[in-house]
């Protein structure tokens, strides 16, 4: 029986355009994820997150469904689950 602890997803590193690495929370890469979406015209965002109603919602969904943000020529936002225990 596989181990629960191998699908929790309590911590993500966070890549992005010329910053260091960052371990993030699963709240705090929320809350990430809300900044840089209010940052970005709706336009720009995936078809999928812009059918999508508020912020909160789409920073969500964008957390469980995908590991990338384009954020235009150049710029990326990346996250991972990773384990930071044994």
């Amino acid at each position: 029986m596989p181990d629960s602890l191998m699908y929790a997803e309590d911590y993500f590193v966070v890549l992005e355009t010329n910053q260091p690495e960052q371990f993030l929370t699963a709240s705090e890469l929320l809350e990430k994820l809300k900044t840089v979406l209010q940052q970005l015209n709706s336009q720009d965002l995936p078809p999928d997150v812009q059918k999508i109603n508020g912020l909160a919602e789409q920073a969500k969904y964008l957390k469980n469904t995908s590991c990338e943000l384009d954020l235009g020529p150049g710029e990326y936002l990346q996250w991972y689950a990773v384990r930071l225990e044994k």
